[in-house]
């Protein structure tokens, strides 16, 4: 069900968003009226430590003030309500938090009234809440200019002036089109407000003072739109593993191109989606209602998909898309007491400083001078490497956690010996790479059929390699034919994991799938290694 983004509404969208993180203890404190009213020393005690608790487990959490079941829920009174959140905000701020009112909703009656309200752990220098939005969408639809205009807080000329901002290659410059994965963030603080500034140094935006003083950063993962660039969109659909998907449509322009086919990877990777209508101050209101119209047809629904019309010229609507992206919540499982995984998504050579590596932490907790296993390398080895430094969005920290990006600095490692795609482990894994697996698919489109000893590319994670089909539970694959196929890696082993999900792709087939079962296999003939200035042919 589409829902369109307005004053009267935005309030009890973003906060249904939080509704399963309502902490039960807490709020049946808060159900106690009462004791609410005359807040007794022993009642804040209480109170402070189950804050205290939830704020080790969680960054924010949701609570709700003034609803009382005693048969019915009767509120308070709008004066004793303000009263009531003056008061728990203050004992919120004794232990580096903030008490921030999402809406307050009449109860019963119209002198009744009770607020929904999130508590935030406050800014602190080196931890902060990372959540990672991929924008994807057509070519042309604004995705850059939005968020050029939303990072760096000033508008668009109407000419290109905010994209640029974002932009890394020359050619991205001339042609205005985005061909690589682009990286911008956006920060707010424990109270809720945006932290960046207009920047006032071209392109440069100090990354590490806005993270020292957000408490949630929000990192917008900028995927190209142009079909020529589709297996980058879909690694950085993958290999970054985006908490949720910012669908982009110009309003002029409509659903077309590659915008269905951006929706399709994203709900085959089942990462919750919204989207961002742009350019309505240039669009003719008869076919900004037609563009609607096509938007709520493609997304027929039971799930709630919120839809925000916003002008990057004028500024239209963009401060309740900042307030929605505000409360939004990560999706990553919190995997800290896990051995250490970190998944590489890129590989770097930074003067003075030698190969840096970056990607996402899955599991566990990293620390620098840890020492953890590399690989797997062309022949499924893997190599102990230190960790010299870490930092998380150019800001130098001393560890990292499951859940959050960050680069490392290793020491006596060369760029080329590491490619995406591989992996650090804790050593007390005994990690094994693989050849070949089995997995569950599901054929989303083929022009023919598939038959064994077809290749297409397999993205699975940060993982971007070739892989051939050896054997299938039925002779042929058809568009929406379901299977159990045998997959090969062409070049590479490959360290996954079972209930990996997968993509298989090639031209305009597409597939998805999940990893059932690894099997170790042996490495395809034609890439086997040979000893040096051997002849493989004698004769």
């Amino acid at each position: 069900m589409a829902s369109i983004m307005n004053h009267n509404n935005v309030d009890e969208i973003v906060n249904n968003s939080h509704s399963l993180k309502l902490d039960l203890t807490i709020n049946e404190l808060l159900g106690q009226k009462d004791a609410l009213l005359k807040l007794e020393p022993e009642w804040i005690q209480k109170f402070t430590d189950h804050l205290k608790t939830k704020l080790k487990k969680q960054n924010e959490f949701s609570i709700k003030i003034g609803y009382f079941e005693n048969g019915e829920k009767i509120g308070l009174t709008s004066s004793e309500l303000d009263n009531c959140f003056e008061q728990l905000n203050e004992i919120a701020s004794t232990i580096g938090a903030n008490l921030i009112r999402l809406c307050r909703k009449q109860v019963n009656s119209s002198i009744y009234y009770a607020d929904e309200c999130l508590i935030r752990k406050q800014s602190q220098a080196d931890d902060f809440h990372e959540i990672r939005v991929a924008v994807v969408g057509n070519v042309d639809s604004g995705k850059s200019t939005l968020l050029g205009v939303l990072t760096h807080c000033e508008l668009d000329n109407g000419r290109g002036l905010a994209r640029q901002r974002l932009f890394r290659h020359k050619h991205e410059l001339e042609t205005g089109r985005t061909s690589s994965i682009g990286n911008d963030i956006l920060g707010f603080d424990s109270s809720g407000n945006v932290v960046n500034k207009p920047s006032s140094h071209g392109n440069s935006q100090q990354w590490s003072k806005i993270c020292e003083e957000s408490s949630k950063v929000i990192t917008f993962i900028d995927l190209a739109g142009h079909e020529k660039y589709l297996k980058t969109t879909i690694f950085g659909m993958t290999g970054h593993s985006p908490d949720y998907t910012l669908l982009m449509i110009g309003a002029n322009a409509g659903i077309v191109g590659m915008t269905k086919e951006h929706l399709g990877v994203t709900l085959a990777l089942n990462i919750p989606v919204f989207v961002v209508i742009t350019k309505i101050d240039m669009c003719p209101s008869n076919i900004l209602q037609n563009t609607i119209s096509c938007l709520k047809k493609v997304l027929k629904s039971p799930r709630l998909c919120p839809i925000f019309q916003v002008s990057n010229v004028e500024g239209t609507n963009l401060n309740y898309l900042k307030k929605f992206l505000n409360l939004l919540n990560s999706r990553a499982p919190n995997h800290d007491n896990f051995l250490a995984e970190f998944q590489i998504d890129e590989v770097y050579s930074v003067p003075g400083v030698g190969t840096v590596v970056s990607g996402i932490s899955l599991k566990g907790v990293i620390k620098t001078n840890d020492t953890l296993l590399l690989g797997p390398d062309s022949l499924g080895n893997f190599l102990p490497v230190a960790v010299k430094s870490i930092h998380r969005k150019r800001l130098p920290v001393k560890e990292v956690r499951s859940g959050q990006t960050a680069s490392f600095a290793l020491k006596k490692i060369r760029k080329n010996e590491i490619r995406k795609g591989m992996v650090m482990l804790c050593p007390s894994i005994n990690p094994k790479s693989y050849w070949e697996f089995e997995g569950e698919i599901l054929v989303l489109h083929h022009p023919t059929t598939i038959s064994a000893r077809y290749q297409a590319m397999v993205h699975c994670g940060s993982i971007r390699q070739t892989a051939q089909i050896l054997s299938m539970s039925q002779d042929c694959l058809r568009t929406g034919d379901k299977a159990k196929v045998h997959f090969r890696f062409i070049k590479n082993p490959e360290y996954i994991n079972v209930g990996m999900k997968l993509i298989f792709r090639e031209g305009r087939t597409k597939a998805i799938g999940t990893v059932t079962k690894l099997l170790i296999g042996a490495a395809p003939r034609p890439y086997c290694k040979m000893k040096r200035n051997q002849n493989p042919n004698p004769n």
